[in-house]
């Protein structure tokens, strides 16, 4: 079974940093192709990084610098710097049994947290 557990949501003002982190099981950490997604209020969700099982990561280009997504002891990670307020968005870990990891698209995995609230002030 597939569980994931966000955590490390907040509120920061612009120029800050904050780490969210997914615990998720040993099968799916090592096995599946991981990524984070976001959703604003009255948009869609969308991709912001993947990691596939070998460790080779996705970007998308609006966090390219800022973001930085990895996985160490079962646990996903999201760095995210110098955060601005269109970063403002519930943060959600989601995970897909693919060893294709390159796509930012929410579609393709099946399998979600629960999510986190990233508020970023100005």
């Amino acid at each position: 079974q597939v569980q994931l557990v966000e955590s490390g949501g907040g509120s920061v003002q612009a120029g800050g940093s904050l780490r969210l982190s997914c615990a998720a099981s040993e099968y799916t950490y090592s096995t599946f192709c991981m990524g984070w997604f976001r959703q604003a209020p009255g948009k869609e969700r969308e991709g912001v990084a993947t990691i596939a099982s070998d460790g080779r990561t996705t970007y998308a280009d609006s966090v390219k610098g800022r973001f930085t997504i990895s996985k160490a002891e079962k646990t996903l990670y999201l760095q995210m710097n110098s955060l601005k307020p269109e970063d403002t968005a519930m943060y959600y870990c989601a995970a897909r049994y693919s060893l294709s990891c390159t796509a930012l698209l929410a579609r393709f995995f099946g399998y979600w947290g629960q999510g986190t609230q990233v508020t970023v002030s100005s």
